[in-house]
């Protein structure tokens, strides 16, 4: 009897045993085979880190391929606060190639982050001052490449093209609109640090940033000079609050040109304010288009032979009710007896 029992509690521990270890081996096969991406991409952000590559936003063109917005690379610099060494020092030699304080770039470089962006202290530096920071071989201080936006025609349709901010995303007009095409996908050099931060001698890994998508327009850039010359004129010679133009193809309703004042240059959109920015005015502003759409219904009625403008006549009385409301002629008391021809040479507004 007291073997028996011993069997059994043996047999027990085997079976419960060889369950444990089914199991162990069920959960590493998992873990091999439908979670080791994640775990990999968890293993890897604990010891990797990116430094950004701006993508270069999509190219915005005229009808003929002329470019109206472009880009111009740049450089911004970043730290890795872990690496660098001696933070008041290097804080001190930067800001005097920058021109700031240096409290403001020991508070970048003391940050407790993997990697600060020196904003906006550091953003889009000229050449020779980024020659210079680079120059200073400082560990734990990068430079990397960023895209400025560029329009080479200045104030020439400003206020469709809009502007984009220093992050390069689009703040106004077809700026803004496709922004999410013409923005792009930003890229990294991705390199491997161990837990202090300090940098790995593993080979740096290149991610390609893709630019964003270009943009044609219907807009004729010839079209649009001659616009912007005459608006100028009109500004000149008028002192006018504002002005604006429209150039379309009727036949097809593409814009070839369209413009307004005031303008605004979109390489330095910081120095206007908020009105001479965001009022593209002929699309703002809303006008009724008076006696020139007098022109449109009489074609209409034409086209359907629906008058005979020299033989069919119309009485003027010098208004009229519509819906309760009256409507009066320009002229007091109306043209009297005229045929649609007269109703259209004399602008009158009860028939037309």
């Amino acid at each position: 009897m007291f073997y028996n029992n011993i069997h059994s509690r043996i047999r027990i521990i085997l079976l419960v045993t060889l369950i444990l270890l089914v199991l162990v081996v069920i959960r590493v096969f998992y873990i091999q085979f439908f979670q080791y991406r994640e775990l990999k991409h968890l293993a890897e952000s604990l010891w990797s880190r990116n430094l950004p590559i701006a993508a270069d936003r999509g190219i915005i063109t005229d009808r003929n391929g002329k470019i109206l917005a472009s880009n111009i690379t740049t450089t911004s610099l970043v730290f890795i606060p872990n690496q660098i060494k001696d933070k008041e020092s290097a804080a001190e030699e930067i800001s005097k190639i920058l021109g700031v304080a240096k409290e403001e770039i020991l508070k970048h470089a003391s940050k407790r982050t993997s990697i600060e962006r020196v904003h906006p202290e550091g953003r889009q530096l000229t050449y020779d001052t980024a020659s210079k920071i680079d120059d200073l071989h400082i560990d734990g201080v990068y430079l990397v490449k960023e895209s400025k936006r560029y329009y080479p025609y200045k104030n020439l349709l400003s206020h469709v093209l809009g502007y984009v901010g220093i992050d390069n995303q689009g703040l106004s007009g077809i700026e803004l609109q496709y922004d999410k095409y013409l923005m792009g996908e930003a890229g990294a050099i991705k390199y491997f640090s161990d837990a202090k931060g300090n940098r790995l001698k593993l080979s740096d890994i290149y991610l390609k940033p893709q630019d964003g998508m270009n943009i044609q327009l219907t807009i004729d850039v010839n079209i649009q000079k001659s616009i912007e010359r005459e608006l100028d004129n009109v500004v000149s010679m008028m002192n006018p609050d504002m002005a604006l133009a429209i150039v379309m193809d009727p036949n097809t309703g593409e814009i070839l040109g369209m413009g307004s004042r005031p303008g605004y240059d979109p390489n330095h959109y910081q120095d206007y304010d908020l009105e001479s920015l965001s009022r593209n005015l002929p699309i703002f502003s809303s006008f009724e288009p008076g006696s020139t759409f007098k022109i449109v219904t009489t074609s209409a009625v034409v086209e359907e032979e629906l008058i005979d403008l020299e033989n069919d006549t119309f009485f003027d009385t010098g208004n009229v009710k519509v819906d309760g409301s009256t409507l009066r002629c320009w002229k007091a008391g109306g043209h009297g007896q005229q045929t649609f021809l007269q109703v259209l040479q004399n602008s009158c507004n009860l028939e037309c």
